[in-house]
């Protein structure tokens, strides 16, 4: 009889524990789970399994593998439910390694894997960016007698994507009918992402138009991975024809399918589009966030369409998007690109005002935008402010304040920028000496006149 309250007791609290773990409570799981002594019941696997999994859950990897580690203490034999639990812990949490050593652990106390434990470890191999391991792992299955499945190629195809490895990502996917195992859009997802990273646009298109063939229906995500895959590859009217076709698959276009799209309008100098692009948005309740601008500026900015530039990163608050200092940047290059000097000194001097730290991009068009407008003084006095600023001048910096003195026959002072380089650990190259030469010419040129 005593038995079996011990039991009925077990059984209330491990179903307590799961209740907790079902409803991502895991400190109270926790506290449970350490409350049984106390109350005279003696946990049992299933209460510590429970627990590890809320663990897990929660992205507790410390607390699912304090638990697994005290198991044997308690008396209690971790079984493959406990490691499964806590290999995907350490996958949550990024602990790539951790997994490995309790998959590599397992058959020393007698508990074989299983396709959720390689799947869990693969995962983390991804996660960790470690995609010859996770393909180790793949190829290490049937070994142990276990068949890997959907999510096993799934996981191994997006560590090869992660890699920058589309040829490997395409071998999978086409291995998958072979090992009886049918890729879904998951699967062509991750391809078609691959090629985009590997610059394989032609190929991520076909793979995207051939799978209805396979039964598989694309989705968001493979869109946009072909949308990005077209970006990458300068072929911005092929981005907008998928973003245009995606209505007629029943799919919605997203914030990423736009922006995607914009970047590859951006890239082609196609700031009309771009900025229609971004009205759309706003039309059909596509909330753009700051990608979206970001591309429409620098769009402007290709374009010489330096007023527009202004315009949109003034309006960004309007929509509760922070300008950061790519926004600003490109707004700067516009204005530069202009010849709007003034305007582009402001911006710069109204970045802290924002909270956006100006860097070596930002000084390096504004002396630039001097350079273009016979500012040399300005020039020069923005050069000597980057290292209060904590920016360090590069090359371009050099070269452009070199470039302000050369128009306005300041010879001294551009060959004291071309010997002041070295010292500052600044390369120069043939733009500087041309430049400093140039200076000299036009300074012995005017002295014969």
């Amino acid at each position: 009889m005593l038995a079996r309250s011990v039991e009925a007791n077990v059984f209330h609290y491990s179903a307590a524990i799961s209740a907790c773990e079902k409803g991502g409570q895991w400190q109270l799981a926790l506290s449970l789970l350490r409350s049984m002594p106390d109350m005279r019941v003696i946990p049992n696997e299933i209460s510590y399994n429970t627990a590890i999994s809320a663990c897990e859950k929660g992205g507790q990897w410390q607390l699912a593998l304090g638990l697994l580690s005290v198991m044997p203490d308690m008396k209690l034999k971790p079984d493959m439910i406990s490691y499964n639990s806590a290999i995907s812990a350490c996958e949550k949490g990024g602990q790539w390694q951790m997994a490995l050593n309790l998959l590599s652990s397992m058959p020393n106390v007698r508990v074989l894997p299983d396709e959720i434990t390689y799947n869990a470890a693969i995962s983390a191999c991804e996660k960790g960016g470690q995609w010859q391991l996770a393909l180790g792992l793949l190829s290490s299955m049937p070994d142990v007698s276990v068949l890997p499945n959907q999510i096993s190629y799934n996981a191994a195809i997006s560590a090869c994507e992660k890699g920058g490895q589309w040829h490997l990502a395409l071998g999978l996917l086409s291995s998958m009918p072979d090992m009886r195992v049918i890729p879904n859009e998951i699967s062509y997802s991750a391809a078609i992402s691959a090629c985009e990273k590997g610059g394989q646009w032609q190929l991520a298109l076909g793979f995207l138009s051939s799978m209805p063939d396979f039964s598989v229906l694309p989705d968001e995500i493979s869109y946009n991975a072909a949308i990005s895959a077209c970006e990458k590859g300068g072929q911005w009217q092929l981005a907008l024809g998928l973003l245009n076709s995606m209505p007629n698959m029943r799919l919605i276009p997203d914030k990423i399918s736009y922006n995607a799209a914009i970047s590859a309008s951006e890239k082609a100098g196609e700031w009309q589009m771009a900025l229609r692009l971004l009205i759309r948005m706003l039309e059909i309740r596509v909330i753009p966030n700051k990608i979206s601008y970001n591309a429409a500026i620098s769009a402007c900015e290709k374009g010489g369409q330096w007023q527009l530039a202004l315009g949109l990163l003034s309006s960004m608050p309007d929509f509760r998007i922070l300008p950061d200092e790519i926004s600003h940047n490109a707004a700067i290059s516009a204005c530069e690109k202009g010849g709007q000097w003034q305007l582009a000194l402001s911006l710069l001097s109204s970045m802290p005002d924002m909270r956006v730290i100006p860097n070596e991009i930002s000084y390096n068009a504004v002396i630039s935008a001097c350079e273009k407008g016979s500012q040399w003084q300005l020039a020069l006095n923005l050069l000597s402010l980057m290292p209060e600023a904590r920016v360090v001048p590069n090359r371009i910096t050099y070269n452009a304040a070199i470039s302000a003195c050369e128009k306005c026959g300041k010879w001294q002072l551009a060959l004291n920028l071309l010997s002041l380089m070295p010292d500052a650990r600044v390369v120069p190259d043939e733009i500087s000496y041309n430049a400093a030469i140039s200076a000299c010419e036009r300074a012995t040129s005017q002295s014969w006149h």
